[in-house]
């Protein structure tokens, strides 16, 4: 095991990360970005930022599948290498929880709080492109389920609740309030509405759920951080965009290669290995 793996968050240090992450969701507005593999999440928390999330989109094409291609088992074991590499918290993009029925994803959820993340979310949508939602109903019974297994637990894992109407083509601002309003009382501890991009619907969902936290996912420009703190916006995260950039940095230099065997995008590279070197042991 080596010396980062043995610093980082194990399980043993969890209820301080899970703290730490609570603590960060009382006041004013953070930047958590969303590492796709232990060297980004290692840089990552170099460059300062205080916590981080996971991405299942990222992590699925470093083994060469879609967003939503990854096995509970493969989630678990990413999960607990993120966790175990960093000394911030991690927050697990978890999905749908690999289950559809309340009491199966309840068991998964609980699986997953042994990982040692300090916050996870779970999506109400289900993957069928006929009926992408999952019922008003079941979907907060999930909720509640989620909120249980965390208490079963006894981490006090940070539970965040995911409306995904906006990323499956329905997004209605109206269902969406209602979701994560019945998602809140239901033991969300933070509500989320990923591709919301306007000022009205930010400002709507922050008003909706209060007091309540609210996540905003910016995957392009088309707002600051200090733009969304003065909406009320408490955690901001990237999604998979930050592996896209990365994606798109790579795939330019490739198809240069390809195209007109020059090499142009190697220049002004960073130093990968310097980052990522283990400090000389202490003599």
């Amino acid at each position: 095991m080596s010396e980062r793996e043995r610093s980082g968050p194990a399980e043993s240090t969890q209820p301080a990360m899970v703290m730490a992450f609570r603590r960060l969701h009382e006041a004013g507005t953070f930047v958590m970005p969303n590492p796709w593999d232990v060297g980004s999440a290692v840089v990552l928390a170099q460059l300062g930022f205080p916590a981080l999330a996971s991405t299942s989109a990222g992590a699925a094409w470093t083994a060469g599948r879609p967003d939503n291609g990854s096995t509970l088992a493969a989630t678990l074991s990413h999960l607990r290498a993120l966790a175990h590499a960093v000394a911030v918290p991690v927050n697990a993009d978890f999905e749908g929880g690999f289950a559809v029925e309340p009491e199966l994803l309840r068991a998964t959820v609980l699986a997953a709080t042994g990982t040692g993340i300090a916050g996870l979310s779970i999506e109400d949508s289900t993957g069928d492109i006929d009926r992408p939602m999952h019922p008003f109903a079941l979907a907060v019974d999930r909720i509640a389920a989620a909120r249980a297994a965390i208490d079963d637990s006894g981490t006090g894992v940070l539970l965040t609740a995911r409306s995904e109407g906006y990323v499956v083509g329905r997004p209605d601002l109206d269902e969406t309030i209602r979701r994560l309003v019945a998602f809140a009382e239901a033991g969300a501890d933070c509500l989320y509405a990923p591709r919301i991009t306007t000022v009205a619907e930010i400002t709507a969902i922050v008003a909706a759920v209060a007091p309540k936290p609210v996540n905003l996912l910016i995957n392009a420009p088309f707002i600051t951080v200090a733009e969304a703190a003065d909406l009320g916006v408490r955690r901001i995260s990237v999604g998979g965009t930050l592996a896209r950039a990365a994606w798109g940095g790579w795939l330019e230099a490739a198809r240069e290669i390809a195209a007109a065997g020059t090499f142009g995008g190697f220049r002004g590279l960073p130093d990968v290995d310097g980052m990522l070197r283990e400090p000389a042991p202490i003599e």
